[in-house]
């Protein structure tokens, strides 16, 4: 993006993918750039064997069967076995959660840490990692960044094995692949409701409802508290316990209020149930049975604790984790008095109660979000609490000074729950000021796409309040627009880029600076689509404009210049993309001074076209020097610093150095499915690089698959016949002729050539690549036919390498 926009958010302006300081969008702690203390600590730093951050156990019965095959899952390899892992799927309210934590605690003197972790979303395992940092070194942590604390853990839990990681409502099994593929010497469980996306040969555990007997006994351990219950109440324990649906979390509040009532038996409890229709008549079977456990619960908390039942409607509307107790009440209430409360809901197994915190089941908080009827207004009023709850926490974390990240990251998720779940038409100016503060503290964080819900509902709040074509709501469509395109979804940040330009034009005119700066953007996102042929005019247009409107050596227009180079670059044309990089990093030198850090983008830049033009000996002391600047100016996990790291790795492969080079890929590989996710295009970017780079030492066997899962991949997000996925069409059919498949080869060379014809043109670079791979695998295969084949075949293989167009690091729109 560019510093055009002065009215509002300029930080998302200034810092979007389009500006000359953009690289990939990576944000993750590089263990091999750990502070040197921060290093020897986690070595060095020991625990008393057994240390956890376990809840305590509750009941876990009839699952006998299910914990035999987590211990010998995560034990098959014995004494020796290193990072070995499982996963339990089931429905909401199964008792996922519950079977790990019986497993962690009747196991727990067999490791020496043991750590649970909210896998909700990459910010919250993030959040739990940094907690064991806080754990091991308080006095180090106390004084680190989030990022380098998250890292220490990562290292700690490197060099030292024989941990247990439990992963807690797993969201998307991708937010797991940086730590279940690096960290080694432990065990990693995973519960999740997901069936889906997990790893081919991840072991997994689908847990069902209870049987019938087992459901029973759950019932009268809990409604009886180890009283023998007679034939006829176990009897009743049976019908009871099929009317709930064997559900374990309808079982355990069930029998948490059968305990707080002894006077209601169990048969008294199922006719009252029988009275409480099903709230959530079109959700799952789960749900509605909650909801009627919910409704006779809530009839008694009503009147036994009102401020119960409100701090439960509150706590509906937050994130389901770490809610403090300081959110769930209004200013003025005893702190003893919300405790009693607190405990109460912990009682009815409402609630799980830490002492500071409280989490609330996912099932529950979708329940309590239902109006029970027209005339039920505490779920609105829930909610009205927990936006004012929010809004006084926030109190002056408008700035994004570092010393209020960790208070920033307590509250996010719940600003993210508040948005994604707010009812239609609900908009409270207020906290569309919070969403703005919370999008813009995750864009400095490199978590722009996360910010997705917080902006869709500012949209919406500036459209209704200031208009559709007020220049804050401009601002704010192009900030979405920004956090689409960040996460990939280019068929959402298109047109609203294209609708932004548009109404800025009329608005502001066709020269004004934000008007400029809307084109710029929709430049980059056509070059990010692969439609140069819309992208390349529209950035010289706009440079023009820059260089005449704001002058030749304005910051803005230097970004212009930068990313028409890179455009030129992407479309092959070298003769006018070197000489147009070197020109920008000599005005950056000159205007912006030697490290600033659009200065050291451009020199990152000018050596990418250096490595295109096949110019080794320039393009890697350039990266290499440019790392060591981003080092020490923007920090060792600044976006930019990463990018250049990657693009060295690239360059080293280039040049035959493959020691160096596939480990800087792979680690690569590692932090973008951390951060960006797992089909993310800039992840898959990077994919093909490392299975370039296996294909170039000779690794097929590790080449080949990553090649073909990530066109699968390629084909699934961006298209079948955008320039990236016919990059990994390329690649896979030129990894399948090295292997001398050579009928899987020529068909797919085949269809990518007339695919290039088609999007590129008959003479665009790549074109002529496929055309030049197309006739000699068809050489190859004619070889085959003559006695002296395999020598042929391989003096063929030689005298044309690999073709890999794609620069690393450096894709669609974005600097390289």
């Amino acid at each position: 993006m560019t510093t055009d926009d002065a009215t509002s958010r300029q930080h998302i302006e200034a810092a979007g993918q389009r500006s000359i300081a953009a690289g990939q969008i990576i944000n993750a702690y590089t263990g091999d750039t750990l502070p040197a203390e921060a290093l020897y600590a986690a070595e060095r730093v020991t625990v008393p064997s057994g240390l956890s951050n376990l809840p305590p156990a509750g009941l876990c019965l009839g699952r006998e069967e299910e914990l035999t095959w987590l211990r010998r899952t995560l034990t098959r390899g014995g004494e020796g076995a290193i990072t070995q892992g499982g996963t339990v799927h089931g429905l909401g309210g199964v008792g996922k959660s519950t079977l790990a934590l019986h497993y962690a605690h009747r196991y727990r003197g067999d490791y020496k840490l043991i750590w649970w972790i909210n896998a909700s979303s990459p910010d919250s395992i993030e959040q739990s990692l940094t907690e064991l940092t806080r754990r091991l070194v308080p006095d180090w942590a106390a004084r680190a960044a989030r990022e380098a604390q998250t890292a220490w853990a990562e290292q700690w839990l490197a060099r030292h094995p024989g941990w247990l990681l439990i992963y807690d409502n797993v969201e998307d099994p991708a937010d797991l692949s940086p730590y279940t593929g690096s960290l080694q010497g432990g065990h990693h469980l995973a519960t999740s409701r997901r069936t889906r996306g997990w790893p081919d040969n991840a072991p997994m555990l689908p847990l069902g409802i209870l049987d019938a007997d087992d459901a029973a006994d759950l019932l009268c351990a809990l409604a009886f508290n180890g009283v023998t219950p007679t034939r006829r109440e176990r009897a009743e324990a049976h019908s009871l316990a099929a009317e709930l649906g064997y559900l374990p979390l309808a079982l355990k509040q069930a029998g948490a209020y059968l305990a707080q009532n002894r006077g209601v038996t169990l048969d008294g409890y199922r006719r009252r149930l029988g009275t409480k229709l099903d709230k959530a008549a079109d959700g799952i079977p789960a749900e509605r049975t909650i909801a009627r456990v919910w409704g006779i619960t809530m009839d008694t908390l009503v009147q036994k604790d009102p401020l119960a039942v409100d701090a439960l409607y509150t706590a509906a509307w937050l994130a389901p984790d770490n809610i403090a107790h300081g959110l769930l009440t209004s200013p003025g209430t005893d702190s003893d008095t919300l405790a009693e409360a607190i405990g109460t809901l912990a009682a009815y197994s409402m609630v799980t109660d830490t002492g500071t915190t409280i989490s609330v089941h996912r099932l529950v908080q979708a329940v309590l979000r239902t109006p029970r009827d027209a005339e039920d207004q505490r779920c609105q009023q829930g909610r009205e609490r927990a936006e004012q709850a929010l809004l006084r926490a926030l109190g002056s974390l408008h700035n994004q000074d570092a010393t209020n990240a960790d208070r920033w990251d307590a509250l996010i998720p719940h600003l993210l729950a508040l948005a994604s779940k707010a009812p239609t038409g609900h908009l409270v100016d207020p906290l569309t000021e919070a969403y703005e503060a919370a999008a813009e503290h995750l864009y400095q964080s490199a978590h722009t796409a996360r910010a997705i819900p917080l902006l869709e509902a500012t949209v919406a709040q500036r459209e209704k309040v200031l208009g559709d074509t007020h220049p804050r709501t401009l601002n704010c469509r192009n900030n979405l627009a920004v956090a689409y395109e960040t996460a990939g979804d280019l068929k959402r940040a298109v047109p609203l880029y294209e609708a932004t330009v548009a109404h800025r034009e009329e608005v502001l005119g066709d020269t004004h600076p934000d008007t400029l700066a809307s084109r710029n953007n929709l430049a980059g996102a056509y070059r990010a689509a692969g439609d140069l042929g819309r992208a390349i005019p529209l950035f010289e247009a706009t440079l023009a404009q820059r260089e005449e409107v704001l002058g030749d050596t304005h910051p803005d227009t230097l970004i212009s210049r930068n990313n028409l180079a890179g455009a030129y670059r992407a479309a092959g044309d070298l003769g006018r993309a070197v000489p147009l990089y070197e020109a920008t990093v000599i005005q950056c030198e000159e205007v912006l001074g030697d490290t600033h850090p659009h200065t050291l983008s451009s020199r990152n830049n000018l050596a990418g076209a250096y490595r295109a033009a096949g110019d080794l000996g320039r393009a890697v002391p350039l990266y290499e020097a440019t790392v060591i600047q981003c080092e020490k100016v923007l920090g060792d996990t600044h976006p930019r610093t990463l990018n250049c790291r990657n693009n060295l790795a690239s360059a080293y492969q280039e040049a035959g150095d493959l020691e160096r080079a596939i480990p800087l890929h792979e680690t690569t590989v590692i932090q973008c499915e951390e951060v960006l996710g797992d089909t993310h295009p800039d992840t898959l970017n990077c994919r093909n690089n490392l299975a370039g780079a296996y294909r170039a030492a000779g690794d097929l066997e590790r080449a080949i698959p990553l090649f073909e899962a990530t066109l699968a991949q390629r084909e699934e997000v961006m298209g079948d016949t955008h320039p990236r996925t016919l990059t990994s069409r390329n690649n896979l059919a030129e990894a399948y002729q090295a292997a001398g498949d050579l009928e899987r080869a020529i068909p797919l060379f085949e269809a990518t050539l007339a695919q290039r014809e088609e999007v590129m043109g008959d003479t665009h670079p790549h074109t002529l690549i496929s055309r030049n791979n197309l006739a000699h695998v068809r050489e190859a295969a004619e070889a085959l036919q003559r006695p002296d084949a395999a020598e042929s075949m391989t003096r063929t293989s030689h005298q044309h390498p690999s073709a890999h167009p794609e620069p690393p690091g450096y894709p669609g729109g974005q600097a390289g």
